[in-house]
């Protein structure tokens, strides 16, 4: 009778933290960035859950949001040095969009997108934990203040002063203009176009004067640059010097939906992907690029098609 019991109630555990799994890993993967640590994260806050009679859980949902998010601010801590030690800017792993279709509303779809761009998430990064934490949970996620502040153990007075100032900074440093899909497509292949044509003035004439260029090659690929590349001239020369030394051979070039928008995604000659490059728009023209190239950060991009 007990080994019933208890079947059942693992049976339980494992139905109730599958329901809310989608949610789970969304909240984990915009707070660290990256969708391997988040799949860790879920792993121990499962066991963590699986723990616990639930009985005694009130709010499946909220018990296991909180789980996340304090084992997530965790996570930032112990991650924070080995991200100061990184080789070259540290970029959130890619993934693909569909991974992160929660079956919402066309309306809210866009929302949740946004919130996943490498764009937005490399913002992310530069907020501290408490203030992500806040920002996420009440803006993307909509929980109450009251809600939040219990997640985080924190006073509701907090929680909005945190949430009041990440979000000023967050505007603050995001485009002043947006862009359709379509548009951010058409602009996209027209960088890719530009890129290897080998022409600076017709590449230059894409970017906004203040253009910022961010490569991750963790230490592992030739080419990626360690610092920011920074201004039109500067990035547009560095973005064909890459293209025409550092193109593995017989690449395939294309476009792919990954973090909610089109995105430039390099296959080697025999279909692994070699880089994914992000860009933010403004006003019409590239005002950031992101090339992902480290291998370890690319695997979850592997099935992505290319249009």
């Amino acid at each position: 009778m007990q080994t019933a019991e208890k079947s059942s109630a693992a049976a339980s555990h494992v139905g109730t933290f599958q329901k809310y799994r989608p949610l789970l890993f969304s909240i984990a993967y915009r707070m660290l960035g990256s969708a391997d640590d988040a799949d860790d994260v879920l792993q121990d806050a499962y066991l963590r859950f699986q723990a616990e009679p639930l009985a005694t859980v009130r709010s499946p949902k909220a018990y296991l949001s909180t789980i996340v998010t304090r084992l997530c601010l965790n996570e930032l801590k112990s991650a924070r040095v080995a991200r100061e030690q990184y080789v070259g800017p540290w970029l959130p792993e890619p993934i693909l969009s569909e991974a992160m279709d929660e079956g919402a509303d066309p309306e809210r779809r866009v929302t949740e997108y946004d919130s996943i761009s490498i764009a937005f998430l490399s913002l992310l990064q530069t907020l501290t934990p408490a203030e992500r934490a806040v920002f996420l949970l009440h803006e993307v996620f909509d929980y109450r203040y009251d809600e939040v502040a219990g997640m985080l153990d924190k006073s509701e007075v907090a929680c909005r002063k945190l949430f009041s100032r990440a979000k000023r900074y967050l505007a603050a440093n995001r485009p002043r203009f947006t862009t359709t899909p379509a548009e951010h497509r058409r602009i996209l292949e027209q960088f890719m176009r530009a890129s290897g044509s080998g022409d600076l003035d017709r590449l230059t004439a894409m970017l906004t004067e203040d253009v910022v260029f961010w490569a991750d090659g963790g230490g592992k690929v030739r080419g990626a640059a360690l610092h920011p590349v920074r201004g039109r001239d500067a990035v547009g020369r560095f973005v064909l010097g890459v293209s025409e030394r550092f193109t593995p051979p017989g690449a395939i070039f294309g476009v792919a939906d990954l973090n909610g928008r089109p995105t430039i995604l390099v296959r080697n000659a025999d279909g692994s992907p070699a880089i994914v490059v992000s860009v933010e728009l403004d006003g019409g023209r590239i005002q950031s690029i992101w090339a992902i190239a480290n291998p370890d950060k690319l695997g979850r991009v592997s099935a992505a098609a290319l249009a």
